[in-house]
């Protein structure tokens, strides 16, 4: 069986050539890993964090390096919606893999006017960060309220034919109460998980080493932590979900995918290896043909608790 059939997968209507994506606001707008990797060949390609309006990010020290990750806060530094659709996506969509648009506002309406402009050809998809703070409720974030993240996704489904995607952050007291909500909204799939929040601090001057304070914990440090709530979100949802979280190696991307997720995305690991999505992708063809399997649906799910 040749590589693309067992490998190939569906998210939310979506062929994946590869289970393997990019994580967004690690691989640019894909176009700057061209010289490392054959971008036809990836799953998808999530770009980083586009917003309404052109954004700076946040001043100071933005990435800081943790024991076994790295935090950030980049404060979703983008050129802005309509630069990206003018400038960017018509030379990203030459290639074959899937261009899934990551999206974030500070309001309800806000998400709905991004969902209405990017529904246009060569956007495969919308991924809808929900790690930000909605304004107009005096600052609450989406993603650790239900009713918010629900009320997100239904006003971006009412804007666009496209996938609905969610990122949900771990930072709540209970994902599968997050997941049910997002699902009933009628979610098309689920990303697990945004970063953990974080921060250090440098102690000959005895201040934080980010400009922003805190930031966003990535890497293999929180991949014990993801994987537990992609396994917890997989037994209370039934639309597709992608895994995330410290994953540098195929073996990471397997305990995902038997773990319950139907995708899987590379973050951090682009940062050390730039070609990572690609050997990840190939060390799962390799396990898969070890075992005799002719699919990688075939492991998706199976953790064996008994």
């Amino acid at each position: 069986m040749d590589r693309e059939n067992r490998l190939a997968v569906k998210i939310a209507g979506i062929s994946l050539k590869t289970p393997v994506m990019t994580g967004s606001g690690t691989f640019g707008f894909g176009e700057e890993f061209s010289e490392f990797v054959d971008l036809n060949e990836i799953g998808a390609i999530v770009v980083k964090g586009t917003t309404l309006q052109p954004r700076s990010g946040n001043p100071g020290v933005r990435i800081a390096e943790t024991p076994s990750g790295m935090l950030n806060c980049i404060g979703l530094e983008n050129p802005g919606v309509e630069y990206f659709l003018a400038d960017i996506l018509p030379r990203i969509s030459q290639y074959a893999a899937p261009i899934i648009v990551n999206i974030s506002g500070s309001s309800v309406e806000e998400y709905g006017v991004l969902a209405r402009m990017l529904d246009v050809p060569g956007v495969a998809a919308i991924e809808l960060n929900v790690s930000c703070p909605n304004v107009k409720e005096g600052g609450i974030v989406f993603g650790t309220d239900p009713a918010s993240a629900a009320a997100v996704v239904r006003e971006a489904k009412r804007n666009t034919k496209k996938p609905v995607i969610i990122k949900l952050s771990p930072n709540v007291t209970d994902i599968t109460v997050m997941a049910k909500a997002v699902e009933a909204a009628g979610a098309d799939a689920i990303s697990l998980i945004n970063t953990l929040i974080g921060m250090a601090i440098d102690i000959k001057t005895w201040r934080p080493i980010l400009g922003n304070v805190i930031g966003g914990l990535s890497g293999p440090a929180v991949k014990p932590v993801a994987l537990r709530l992609v396994w917890q979100v997989a037994q209370v949802v039934k639309i597709p979900i992608i895994g995330m979280g410290g994953i540098m190696s195929a073996e990471d991307a397997i305990e995902f995918l038997l773990a319950g997720a139907s995708a899987v995305a590379v973050g951090t690991a682009n940062f050390v290896n730039p070609s990572a999505t690609q050997e990840i992708a190939a060390g799962i063809e390799a396990y898969l043909k070890e075992r005799k399997l002719t699919q990688v649906s075939q492991i998706i799910g199976q953790l064996k608790i008994k």
